[in-house]
């Protein structure tokens, strides 16, 4: 478990639901707010600037990927994993497609909903295997023609970005060789995975060498 505790959400429209994610939470992490709907959720994450937020699929107000679509307005985007009782192929589906980095079921031990928190939290998509199965076969159609358009809507820093994560470099190394936060690294590769339609680090090593962009030189 990483010494640093992260700052995370719950959101989720029963308030004994949260009250239970907060009393597992207690000692590895630091709830810093809650929110039963979609309106309260963008304004406690405004607010709060949490590193994750703990998100319900099934949410008054428009659902979770409402909230997920409100967040690219806010200054500082969190990550986002999804904690639900649903395992439904379409629910999984569409919270990532709209920008969560991970899917949990409300099964999760408190343990594991920890690692699952400190994981997202460092970039890393979490999901059971039945779930990531539901993501992969989702985005395997994508043409390549589609994934270029989608390649050239990253930013000059996002391509770069890109290169060095799919080189394997970590998050902290990234942020030296570009002089640059390793928050503001995150940030980028949460981008980079959004736009992409990636889950993994694994997948943007395989999207680029498929695309010729790990050949040549390597500082």
């Amino acid at each position: 478990m990483s010494a640093y505790r992260a700052r995370v959400v719950i959101v989720d429209d029963h308030a004994i639901f949260r009250a239970g994610v907060r009393a597992e939470l207690a000692a590895a992490c630091e709830v810093v707010g809650e929110a039963g709907d979609v309106g309260e959720a963008l304004a406690v994450i405004r607010r709060t600037e949490p590193d994750v937020v703990l998100l319900d699929v099934h949410l008054p107000g428009g659902g979770g990927v409402a909230v997920l679509e409100g967040l690219p307005g806010l200054d500082r985007r969190p990550s986002v994993l999804a904690l639900s009782v649903s395992d439904a192929a379409e629910d999984v589906v569409a919270v990532i497609r709209a920008g969560a980095l991970g899917y949990v079921t409300k099964t999760i031990v408190g343990d594991a909903l920890v690692a699952a928190i400190d994981r997202t939290r460092e970039g890393e998509p979490v999901f059971g295997p039945r779930l990531a199965g539901f993501v992969l076969q989702a985005f395997s159609g994508a043409g390549d023609a589609e994934q270029e358009d989608d390649l050239d809507r990253l930013t000059p820093r996002e391509r770069e970005v890109l290169l060095h994560l799919a080189r394997g470099y970590a998050y902290k190394a990234i942020a030296l060789r570009m002089e640059i936060s390793p928050r503001t690294v995150e940030s980028h590769v949460g981008a980079v995975l959004r736009k992409l339609q990636l889950t993994s680090r694994h997948e943007v090593s395989h999207w680029a060498a498929r695309r010729g962009m790990l050949d040549g030189e390597d500082e």
